[in-house]
């Protein structure tokens, strides 16, 4: 874990965690490599912009991630915040900052998610802040319930996203993507732009389609096989099509 490209003190942390004022993002890196690079800087700068008023270099953010980067594929996190924020004077300007961490990849494949669903919205739902309370508390609840994770409705009772993903289903021989305002995500933007026949609308129904998976930079596509008390066709073979497309996407250089 690095902060702008030293090791980070255990007071800027504090006030990572106390405050609680920030946006990220998290990408694979394989061999210095990341698929949707272009996608992940244009998010950093977009929320950086939108959180802090400021603007974020997108070389200083490759430079900072080359440096954790190993021979082996990591998970890399850029979360972007201000140790100098006053929680009593926010709008005060003050500079953020980079901190860079890593976790290990999970190359091992997954068993398709069960899903419950939950009525939630996320607070500004387009920028991929810090504020993750409230999805973890529904994450915590579906799980106690016996599934493995939450799939949000919104106020209209259509699907959104789940907690740290986006969903797609499938119908017949097409993709549809819900319509209902989410965190646009770089695994969901990479796969739309596969395809030519992907439909996007509302999804009030998420149990009557034939097939759904999940998409983020940590799992890529994997498939759901359950949603409330519906099963669903994780063996679809449009998903197997998904996640090969997807793992043939070349990855840019950091």
């Amino acid at each position: 874990m690095e902060f702008d490209g030293r090791a980070v003190t255990p007071d800027e942390l504090a006030r990572l965690a106390l405050v609680n004022y920030g946006h990220f993002t998290t990408m694979r890196v394989d061999r210095g490599r990341v698929r949707g690079l272009s996608l992940h800087l244009e998010r950093l700068v977009r929320d950086c912009r939108a959180l802090f008023d400021a603007d974020l270099d997108p070389a200083t953010v490759r430079r900072l991630v080359r440096r954790v980067r190993g021979d082996s594929p990591i998970m890399v996190r850029v979360t972007v915040f201000a140790p100098d924020l006053d929680l009593g004077r926010p709008a005060r300007f003050v500079e953020p900052r980079l901190l860079v961490s890593t976790r290990p990849v999970q190359d091992h494949d997954l068993p398709p998610l069960r899903l419950q669903t939950s009525g939630y919205e996320r607070d500004r739902p387009r920028v991929k802040h810090v504020g993750l309370f409230g999805a973890m508390e529904q994450r915590r609840k579906a799980q106690r319930n016996g599934f493995d994770d939450v799939l949000f409705v919104d106020r209209h009772g259509n699907v959104s996203e789940g907690a740290t993903w986006n969903i797609g289903f499938i119908e017949g021989e097409s993709v549809v993507w819900p319509a209902a305002e989410q965190l646009p995500g770089v695994t969901m933007a990479l796969l739309k732009g596969l395809s030519q026949t992907a439909m996007v609308r509302p999804i009030a129904e998420p149990a009557s389609m034939s097939a759904a998976f999940v998409t983020n930079a940590a799992v890529g596509v994997r498939p759901v096989g359950q949603i409330d008390d519906t099963a669903l066709a994780s063996d679809a073979a449009i998903i197997g099509e998904l996640q090969a497309a997807y793992l043939a996407i070349p990855g840019e250089e950091l």
